[in-house]
């Protein structure tokens, strides 16, 4: 009976010690939770997040606050199955948050020009709600090209068969949006004076192309930045336009709620929903906003990095 005691102690003892070691052994997974929210209209590190000058600005009595999905990247089992029973965690498998073949590092490098990305967005959608409209400036003709003798470098492009070019973007769009070899009617500036002419695209890399070199510009007689940094994504950039045309109109767009949302967005305005990228894992927690919303729709995703100039 004392052998046989003891043979059931050890073993009770070995269950136990491999039910630790299983239960603290890194598994292929992430839990997902909530970051902490950020008041856009407010200050990080002393500092106000959006940064005017040169023109007044006006304070609300609300707050227009960005959420975050914080991302805990080395998961034990332990940690996997509270995420499972918990109401504010997800569980999902590693590579749906870093791709196999990119590292850590790499993943948080991208997320970072996507969140520089979406202030950019951001900038550009709130001006142009505002009035302040972009202008696509010939920055090079390509020698030989399908517009070389036709645009010159400064003329300002306006249409492309009729239709408005309001962005970088959307000129590419309408470029593309026909195949090689398509005369193409171009409204431009040169000058002041308006005139067009047709320019008929030719292949290159596979896509349609006009041959010139693109700038976008868009001026407006003061300063505009917005200084935020730990976070990583394009997601945020709904919630700044809506802070910078807050801060620069009179009306009060919060009502003096506290209101949270997200939602990506492009120099067109069109709002997608969050891509819901990492950002760093923090346990922190904000009080419940009284209002808040995602977009249900998608909006075009970005390039990685944003260039001042582009191919055409």
């Amino acid at each position: 009976m004392r052998r046989r005691g003891v043979t059931v102690l050890l073993g009770a003892l070995l269950t136990t010690l491999l039910s630790i070691g299983v239960l603290g052994a890194p598994i292929p997974y992430v839990v997902l939770g909530p970051g902490p929210t950020v008041n856009t209209l407010g200050t990080s590190n002393g500092k106000d997040i959006i940064q005017v000058t040169g023109r007044p600005t006006s304070t609300s009595a609300g707050q227009l606050r960005l959420t975050t999905v914080g991302v805990q990247p080395t998961v034990k089992l332990r940690s996997a199955l509270a995420g499972w029973f918990s109401p504010d965690e997800a569980v999902v498998p590693r590579e749906l948050v870093y791709p196999p073949g990119e590292s850590q590092e790499e993943v948080e490098k991208r997320n970072a020009e996507d969140f520089q990305n979406s202030q950019s967005s951001a900038e550009t959608a709130a001006l142009r709600k505002l009035g302040y409209q972009v202008q696509v400036l010939v920055k090079t003709v390509t020698p030989g090209g399908p517009s070389a003798g036709v645009l010159k470098a400064g003329d300002v492009v306006t249409t492309v068969d009729g239709q408005r070019v309001t962005t970088a973007g959307r000129l590419t769009e309408l470029i593309r949006a026909k195949p090689a070899g398509t005369p193409l009617t171009i409204g431009y500036t040169r000058a002041g004076a308006a005139a067009t002419a047709t320019v008929t695209s030719r292949e290159q890399d596979g896509r349609p192309r006009i041959g010139i070199e693109i700038d976008q510009q868009q001026p407006h007689p003061f300063t505009l930045s917005i200084d935020l940094g730990d976070i990583g994504g394009p997601s945020a950039g709904l919630m700044f336009t809506l802070g910078i045309v807050d801060k620069l109109e009179p009306a009060d767009l919060t009502g003096g709620k506290v209101i949270a949302g997200t939602g990506t967005i492009d120099d067109e305005g069109r709002v997608g929903r969050s891509a819901g990228s990492p950002r760093s894992w923090s346990g922190r927690r904000r009080p419940a906003p009284r209002c808040s919303w995602s977009p249900r729709t998608t909006a075009p995703r970005r390039c990685a990095t944003r260039s001042p100039t582009c191919p055409c």
